[in-house]
Formats: C-alpha cells, structure tokens, sequence
C-alpha cells in the first residue's frame, strides 16, 4: 500500500537505543514481583507444617508432653488432616479472591497514580501481613480461624498492586517490536519468585515454619524498600523519548490494523511499531493522555476472551503452585523439603516455555495460535503427568514438560497479551490503560483461580488426586475454545499474508 514502505528504524535500532535505565528497570520489576510471589509460594511450601501444628496427633505412646495442655489443645483447630487440608484450600480460594477484587481496582489505580509508590506501598505492606499470618501467630501461640482470614484478604488486595503495576511499567520501557521475547523473558519473575520462595522455605523449614514466613517476609519487605526509590515508571522521568515518541511518520493509513496482526517482513514490522508509536504520541506535544476508564477497557477488541481463557489457565498453573508439594507429599509419601525442591521443575519448565514461545509469536506476528497448540500438548502433558510413577527423576521430567505447555502460555497471557491489548490502536488519546487491561485480564484470571483452588480441595476429598487431573484438562481445554475465534481470525491472516507475498513473488 502506497506510504507504508517507508523504511523506518528497524529493530537493531531499538536494541541500540536500550540504556542502563532500561536494564534497571527489567531488573527491579522482575524482581518486585518475584519477591511477591515467594512469600505466597511460602504458604504452599509449608502446608504440610502448618496442617500438622492445626491437628492432633498421638503422644501417648511416647509419654512426652512437651507443652502444657491447654497451650497445646488450643493449637488444634481441626480433628484431622482431611479437614484442615479443606481449610487451607479455603484459604487460597479468599486469597485468591481478594487478590482478584484488588487487581480489578489497582490497574485503575496505578494508571491514575504514581505506580512506584502503589507497588512499593504493596509490597512493604503485604509483607507485614505474611509476617503477622505466619511468625507473629506461632510465636504468640494464636490460633484463630478468623484472624487467619482476615489477614489473608487484606494480604489479597495489598499483592494485588504489583502485578498490574510492573506490566504498565514493562510496557512504557520497552516497545512492541521484540515484546514477545522480552516479555516471555521478563515474565519468569514469577517462576524464580516461586523457586525463590521454594529454597528460602526449605532452608529454614527444620526451624519451624514460622521461620519461612518471617524469611520472606523480611526479603520482600527490603525489596519494596529499594522499589521505592530506585524504579523509575516512564522514560520521560530521565529524559529518555517515550515508547510512543521514538519514531516519527505516523502511517495513517494501516491504523485500522487488528491487535497483533502484520507481515512478516522486516519492513512491515517496522511499520507496525511506526503505527503504534505514532499512536501513543499523538497527544503528547499537548495534553497528557487520559486514562481509560474500566468498562471502556473491557470493551476493547479481545480483552474479555483473553480474560476467560486466563481464568481457566490460571485455575489450573495457580492449582499446581498452591497444591503441587503439598500432593508429591500426600501421594508419593516424600519429604516435605524434599517436595518443595522437586517441585521447582514445575516452574523451570514454565520460564522456558515462556520465553521460547513468546519468541515463536514475534517471529509469525501472532499470539493466539502459538497459545493453541501449546494448550493442547498441555492436555496430553496432564494426562502423562497423572500417571506418573514414584520416581522422583521421571516425576521431575514430566512435570517440566507440564510447566512447559501450562506455565508458558499462562506467562504470554498474563504479561504481552496484556501488553499488546493496552496498547492497541485502537485507543487514539487514551493510550494510558496498561495497568487497568492488565487488571481486568489478571483479575479475571485469579477469581476462576480462586474458585478452582476450593474445588481442588474438595475434588481430593471426595474422588482423589486422578480426578483432579481430570479436572485440569477440563479446563485446559476450555481455555483453547475461548480463544477460538481469535485462533480462526489469525490463522486466517496468516494464510492471507502467503498467498498476497506468493502473489508478489
């Protein structure tokens, strides 16, 4: 089409123009959150700890009582395992909620304020939290179902505030040429967050599980700490061009371009980041851009069928953070520190996946059908995975492959799906809705989350572990039909494009 051939900056130019301030911010979001998600991975890690101080168990053939009677029947809160394992599914389902309300209001939040001071708030508070929850209680010997709640939804909606934030700042660094690479890169922040808090719980673990609360809690604390006043949230703040100002010669004529359609030639991907960085700069010589408002953001092409596919993900990746040592525990009868190591792979396999197929999906210019076919070995995966055999090698190998085809696509989703959808072309003047898409998307995916965690519970209770699975891959493949529409419409493209190039060769 006449006017869009011409050459722009190509990508070798937006990789020269990353300066430290790029580098410092990958790093201190990537960690931000990294640091969020090992103090709830720190719950996971000590249910097996927790579950045993809430119930009884026979001292009468040792004839030792170590505590008086009183202090010791006051820490039992539940008659068996059955029942305090139901409670602590309870517990991830408020969490999950809470964090899923808190998300839907922190991504308007952070686009109408300071985000450095919202994330760093967060994290500093939420860490009170986890510490008062986990140390505070075991040292005072207070056991409250209650108080466990309570805190456990105020620690929701303070959580909440980080993840909505750090992608809004992730997405006014770095553009949208590469951000399916340095987004799938970048979003193994809560992949290490959950082997951090793995190894940090592990270590201290023989102390008493209050330790690993108080551990992380510390570390996380220090985190917002340097947040506060070492992030910087935009470009323009050190006198850096703006991702929308980086580029000149708005090309007008392609601006009806659907999200994340393109050629894949080199010159219709410079294009298409001409577009979207005249796009976001078209007020900036006047007027700040205004936020867009909640219900505007929902209506934007894509962002409720990415939210429900999410849901059904994230039940599922979320379920084998909250769940997975605590079921190599109960099932195969290991070590509960040996349980929370061997559960990283689950996590090793999600940050490659991640990464390699955010790259796929730069490399065809399209999202969707990458996540499909990665969704669908999931399934396979899951199936494999229920049936593994009491091998710790082989149950390590099978559950990266998981985390692979699970945790790979959750990451795209969460992070350059979200990106992309915040940024489309579409919102001419109002292109500061980063946080509140990311919200809505994230939120979304946290109450089916939240709903999935009680129903693992109670699916464990009642028919075991295998219709857990079962359960998965129900899900799984519901988050495949809810893209359908947006797989059919980019495959479609994709076909369009090779017949016109075939054409024009």
């Amino acid at each position: 089409m006449p006017g869009v051939l011409r050459r722009q900056p190509g990508k070798r130019a937006l990789v020269s123009q990353f300066t430290h301030h790029h580098i410092a911010v990958f790093l201190l979001t990537f960690f931000s959150y990294s640091l969020l998600h090992a103090s709830r991975k720190t719950f996971s890690n000590v249910k097996v700890s927790i579950s045993s101080q809430w119930t009884p168990f026979c001292l009468n053939d040792t004839g030792l009582n170590l505590q008086p009677y009183e202090l010791w029947n006051s820490s039992h809160l539940f008659p068996n395992i059955d029942e305090a394992t139901l409670f602590l599914g309870t517990l991830d389902t408020i969490f999950l909620f809470s964090y899923a309300v808190g998300l839907y209001v922190s991504g308007v939040v952070g686009d109408h304020l300071n985000m450095r001071w919202v994330l760093s708030f967060g994290m500093c508070s939420s860490a009170l939290v986890v510490f008062v929850f986990g140390t505070v209680t075991e040292w005072l010997h207070f056991y409250n179902k209650w108080f466990y709640c309570c805190l456990w939804i105020v620690n929701g909606l303070l959580q909440s505030t980080g993840w909505p934030c750090v992608v809004a700042v992730m997405g006014n660094w770095f553009g949208k040429a590469g951000r399916g690479f340095v987004f799938g890169l970048w979003s193994a922040c809560a992949s290490v967050g959950n082997i951090l808090g793995a190894f940090l719980a592990s270590s201290v673990l023989q102390y008493g599980y209050e330790y690993a609360f108080l551990v992380t809690a510390s570390v996380q604390f220090a985190g917002g700490v340097v947040v506060f006043f070492g992030l910087v949230i935009s470009p323009k703040e050190v006198g850096l061009p703006d991702v929308g100002e980086e580029e000149e010669g708005p090309a007008e004529e392609d601006a009806s371009e659907p999200l994340m359609a393109g050629d894949d030639s080199e010159d219709d991907d410079d294009r298409n980041y001409t577009i979207q960085a005249a796009d976001l700069s078209s007020s900036s010589s006047t007027t700040q851009p205004k936020p867009i408002g909640f219900f505007q953001a929902c209506c934007l092409p894509g962002v409720l069928l990415y939210s429900f596919a999410y849901a059904c993900l994230k039940l599922v990746n979320y379920s084998f953070f909250f769940w997975l040592p605590f079921y190599l525990s109960s099932n195969f009868g290991w070590k509960e520190a040996e349980a929370d190591k061997l559960s990283i792979w689950y996590d090793v396999g999600g940050i490659i996946g991640g990464t390699i197929q955010g790259l796929i999906s730069d490399m065809l210019q399209k999202r969707a059908p990458v996540l499909a076919i990665s969704l669908i070995l999931a399934v396979a995966s899951l199936f494999g995975y229920s049936r593994s055999p009491n091998s710790k090698p082989i149950n390590a190998v099978i559950m990266a492959i998981t985390g692979f085809f699970i945790g790979g696509p959750s990451n795209m989703i969460s992070s350059a799906i979200s990106a992309d959808l915040g940024r489309q072309e579409v919102m001419k003047g109002s292109s500061e809705a980063l946080a509140t898409v990311t919200g809505i998307v994230d939120g979304t995916g946290s109450i089916g989350a939240a709903v999935g965690q009680y129903l693992v519970s109670l699916i464990k209770e009642n028919l075991g572990w295998m219709w857990v699975f079962y359960f998965f891959i129900l899900m799984t493949s519901s988050s495949v039909l809810f893209i359908t529409p947006l797989i059919v419409r980019e495959i479609h493209m994709l076909l369009t494009q090779r017949h016109l190039r075939r054409l024009a060769g």
